[in-house]
């Protein structure tokens, strides 16, 4: 690797603030070289409907303007953005992801509870020392908060809480009002998320309990003011500081040392949601560590340039889990491969990640399989898109499930019409070719394929084949034949010839 392509990016787009990492990746160590953070508090701009204010629209649109001049010179497979729950809650349609796309230069990729919990757990135990019983892992985020709990790297057990301590002071402390009869309250709405999840982290005590991100960082840092000496958490110092946050009265008066102004208005409903946990799970002691999401997206990235990307991980874990025909889906993938090779100038393929995909879709085309014959696809496809998948971010979940739903039978480019614009030619060309490659595999044989060339232009498609083959193979000619009608239906034109012929 050169200087440069060891820089690795990192973008958390949270619910209150955005960050952003930059480090080197040198001799299997990351080091920290620059780091941004702004407090955007998107969540508080975000209504019932799924719409986001002027207002917090145009702070989110500021700070990435900024952070866009920063990776503007990343290439693509050096940066990692991702989006947690505002923008997961954000209405399908909304320009603004697709402007934030435009502004950081990079892709935003929407990640799942369950993927978020797994990145901070992955930036936690990266940065501390190793335990050699399980623990647990708690970060409050601004509009949700995670669990969970793991041995060594691995996560075992995790939770995405629909609370978070943007919500929570909105709902429980409006127009800043603080009471103990309002922290009662938001206590119970936290208890009462709480609940049904505590049996999973009770079977086992953990030897340690971790706490990250800003409402546990700033807490112990209030704490550690109050006491004169840095300290671990505990439900009593936390009892001591909601008595300090109730004696303010009111967010206007809320002045406690470690304590910033732009952190005071989300911290009651933070603290309220820590003392729950704490509570609930029977926690004595937490201590706090500084890696939490963005360096969990780093070492994740790191990770994707190795030989440890948590996708491949995932895509091995659910061939075996549905019985998947390995040398089938190996001999789909090399084809796959072979025919987006031919076609990638012509028809904008040419990103590592259009050949990851396809591979990925080509690997699992058949996972269907294992619940019936009839309609395999669509069984594929509702399984890729509802299934927890470690690494994928839901965007590209779905991209996944819409490539492996449209490789048989009718052709409809309405299944990705929910997609973005801009990626929606992209994923309907990729379909075409994985279509193509499952075709010439449908008898199963070992028998190697010959020698096929494909041509493209934008709606039309020329598939060229040894001279003699296409009669010695009348199977297979039907069902191209029957593929060019199924094209030509969403206004693609087939044609097959020979090799050498005009």
């Amino acid at each position: 690797m050169s200087e440069q392509s060891q820089v690795l990016a990192a973008v958390d787009l949270g619910s209150n603030s955005f960050h952003m990492v930059v480090a080197r990746f040198s001799h299997g160590q990351l080091t920290v070289i620059d780091r941004l953070r702004e407090m955007v508090r998107l969540a508080a701009g975000l209504d019932h409907t799924g719409r986001l204010d002027q207002l917090s629209r145009q702070r989110a649109v500021e700070c990435l303007s900024r952070f866009g001049e920063r990776l503007r010179d990343f290439p693509e497979h050096r940066v990692r953005i991702v989006g947690t729950n505002t923008l997961r809650r954000l209405r399908k349609g909304d320009a603004f992801l697709e402007e934030a796309e435009n502004l950081l230069g990079h892709g935003v990729e929407i990640i799942s509870g369950i993927e978020e919990a797994r990145l901070i757990y992955l930036g936690s135990s990266h940065s501390l020392p190793a335990v050699e019983g399980s623990q647990l892992v708690v970060d409050i985020g601004g509009g949700s908060t995670e669990i969970i709990h793991g041995s060594g790297p691995e996560p075992k057990s995790m939770v995405s809480l629909q609370v978070g301590c943007v919500g929570l002071s909105e709902t429980c402390f409006a127009g800043g009002k603080l009471t103990a009869s309002r922290f009662k309250h938001a206590r119970l709405a936290a208890r009462l998320e709480l609940e049904p999840v505590k049996s999973m982290f009770w079977q086992v005590a953990p030897e340690r309990v971790t706490g990250t991100s800003g409402t546990i960082r700033a807490a112990q840092a209030v704490l550690t003011a109050m006491h004169t000496k840095r300290i671990t958490i505990t439900s009593k110092g936390l009892d001591q500081l909601i008595s300090a946050i109730v004696d303010a009265g009111h967010l206007d008066k809320l002045h406690l040392d470690g304590l910033s102004a732009e952190r005071a208005p989300v911290f009651p409903g933070g603290v309220a949601i820590l003392a729950e946990v704490m509570a609930t799970l029977d926690v004595k002691h937490m201590i706090v560590s500084d890696g939490a999401l963005r360096e969990g997206i780093l070492y994740d990235l790191v990770g994707r340039l190795t030989d440890e990307d948590a996708r491949v991980r995932t895509i091995r874990a659910m061939q075996a889990r549905f019985h998947v025909d390995l040398e089938q889906a190996q001999r789909v993938e090399h084809t796959a491969l072979m025919l987006i090779n031919q076609v990638k100038a012509e028809w904008d393929l040419a990103r590592p990640s259009d050949r990851l995909i396809l591979s990925w879709a080509a690997k699992l085309h058949e996972v269907g399989l294992d619940i019936a014959h009839s309609g395999y696809h669509h069984h594929a496809a509702y399984l890729l898109e509802h299934a927890d998948m470690p690494g994928f971010p839901r965007d590209e979940q779905r991209l996944l499930a819409c490539l492996v739903g449209a490789h048989r039978k009718k052709f409809n480019p309405d299944l990705f019409f929910e997609m973005q614009r801009s990626r929606q030619k992209r994923v309907v060309r990729l379909a075409i070719i994985l279509r193509l490659a499952v075709l010439f595999h449908r008898s199963r044989t070992t028998a190697a394929l010959p020698e096929v060339t494909l041509q493209a232009k934008s709606r039309w498609l020329r598939l060229l084949l040894p001279a003699g083959w296409q009669e010695s193979s009348p199977l297979t000619m039907a069902d191209l034949d029957r593929e060019a009608a199924y094209l030509n239906s969403a206004e693609f034109d087939l044609e097959i010839g020979e090799t050498g012929s005009s």
